[in-house]
């Protein structure tokens, strides 16, 4: 049987007739072409087994001082791929098993040496080899697709406890590899009707796909991804799951970011064709009752009059106002600061707080955080943010936290109160024009403010929750970047 074009034996054997023996058995299986070479020395074997020079190595047991074992041992440790087989001079069975549990392909009892047998046991050494080889560059494909993809991959016991992660978990949780190994993947997810979802999901059906959820990082912040999840069963009889977090919160954010601009312009082309509607007719009134005043001098009727140019003027300023929240802001842009401009919003709020009696908490780097920014307009922004919290919480016991932090290329800035928050379903519409929760609010204040920090290319992001306060979470570009 022709096995190979050629094929390359090492034999190492401290016994030369041993060796002579064994490599006129291999040289008379018929049709097979092959060089048998003979080694004597230990460190010199496993020289050729590292450099992998042969295809295949037969070693005696006894080597000296050391033995087969050692050798097999040894060589495997250093990386040596091609198939060994372990020879002896008499059977012995926890040899056998002990050599065939460190990866040899094969034991053989010299006294049972034959032609038959060695040409079975070299052509399923190198068959295995193949086969192993194949192995090895799928499991080397797939291990570097593992390792370079930038979207976070898991394995996990049946409980879901991590086994194994890529590096990925490093760019989007911002843990190490060996602090995420060992956390169950149900403690990274925020929503706790979701960890739910994810158990029950795994339980009926062994796998989830295309499921958007939230993770946690290790700084607190929140991660939108996509989960794809199923179960493997492993060679030991358990099972396993493997998983792939993909993250999208950018492109959520731009998402989200599209929506404000896209609800914005609309609100402004809106608010410029009522404006036009309004004030035309609205223009025909004045002019009308000033006429009339003009030529009817009757002092009864003058008190009405006066009512109608009062409120023409009231609905006049309100378009006014209108007009100013949904037009471009007009700003200049210098450096600027970030603490200097966030310690004169505080300054500016300051009376209030006091007078409602309201522990303020302020947080800064250490380093100064430089922004592109138009202070005044940049500072009345924040203040309309500060002056609402102050609004929203009760005299005593509100808390205020302001607090500066640098992440990456850009400036965070978080307003914290413990106000009465805002409902899930008023939320979206916080920066619309007129819509507000205050008795005697024309709700232009946020609207204007959203205005203002757009212009400044910030994004805000805001968390809120009935009875527990809001947080406004605002991101600028640091000036340079």
């Amino acid at each position: 049987m022709i096995l190979r074009d050629r094929v390359k034996i090492l034999l190492i054997d401290d016994d030369e007739d041993d060796f002579i023996i064994i490599a006129n058995y291999i040289k008379s299986i018929a049709g097979f072409n092959a060089t048998v070479d003979w080694c004597s020395r230990y460190n010199e074997a496993l020289t050729h087994m590292c450099q992998k020079n042969y295809d295949i190595y037969f070693t005696d047991y006894r080597l000296g001082a050391k033995t087969g074992i050692d050798l097999l041992k040894e060589s495997l440790e250093q990386g040596c791929e091609q198939p060994i087989v372990l020879l002896t001079g008499q059977g012995n069975y926890k040899v056998d098993l002990q050599a065939m549990e460190l990866g040899a392909v094969d034991y053989l009892v010299k006294a049972d040496l034959n032609s038959e047998k060695l040409e079975r046991c070299i052509r399923y050494a190198l068959e295995r080899a193949d086969t192993l080889k194949a192995l090895r560059a799928n499991e080397r494909l797939y291990r570097g697709i593992f390792e370079r993809s930038k979207d976070m991959i898991f394995v996990t016991d049946e409980h879901l406890n991590i086994i194994e992660v890529n590096e990925a978990v490093n760019t989007l949780l911002g843990y190490t590899r060996e602090q995420c190994e060992g956390t169950n993947v149900c403690d990274l997810i925020t929503q706790a009707q979701h960890k739910k979802f994810l158990q029950q999901s795994l339980h009926t059906h062994g796998e989830l796909h295309d499921w958007e959820l939230v993770l946690n990082d290790k700084t607190g912040d929140k991660k939108i991804v996509i989960l794809n999840i199923s179960k493997e069963p492993g060679a030991d009889g358990k099972n396993y799951y493997q998983g792939i977090f993909h993250d999208i919160t950018s492109l959520k954010k731009m998402e989200k970011a599209n929506l404000k601009t896209e609800k914005m312009a609309v609100a402004s082309r809106l608010v410029h064709t009522l404006a036009h509607e309004v004030r035309n007719p609205l223009n025909n009134i004045n002019l009308s009752i000033e006429q009339i005043m003009e030529e009817e001098h009757d002092e009864g009727l003058a008190t009405y009059f006066n009512i109608i140019k009062r409120n023409s003027k009231r609905i006049n300023d309100i378009i006014s106002e209108l007009l100013s929240s949904s037009n471009p802001v007009e700003i200049a842009l210098k450096p600027n600061i970030l603490q200097v401009v966030t310690d004169n919003t505080i300054a500016a709020a300051i009376d209030r707080m006091n007078l409602k009696n309201i522990k303020l908490q302020v947080d800064y780097p250490s380093e100064t955080l430089s922004v592109l920014a138009d202070k005044e307009k940049l500072t009345m922004a924040l203040l309309n943010i500060v002056i609402n919290a102050i609004e929203a919480m009760e005299e005593q016991k509100g808390m205020l936290s302001i607090k500066l932090m640098q992440k990456d290329t850009h400036a965070q800035l978080i307003i914290r109160d413990n106000g009465c928050g805002i409902s899930e379903e008023n939320l979206p519409r916080l920066f619309e024009p007129y819509f507000t929760q205050k008795r005697n609010g024309m709700g232009l204040g946020l609207a204007l403010t959203l205005n203002i920090l757009h212009a400044h290319n910030a994004n805000v992001e805001v968390e809120s929750e009935i009875g527990k306060g809001s947080t406004f979470n605002i991101t600028f570009p640091l000036s340079g970047n």
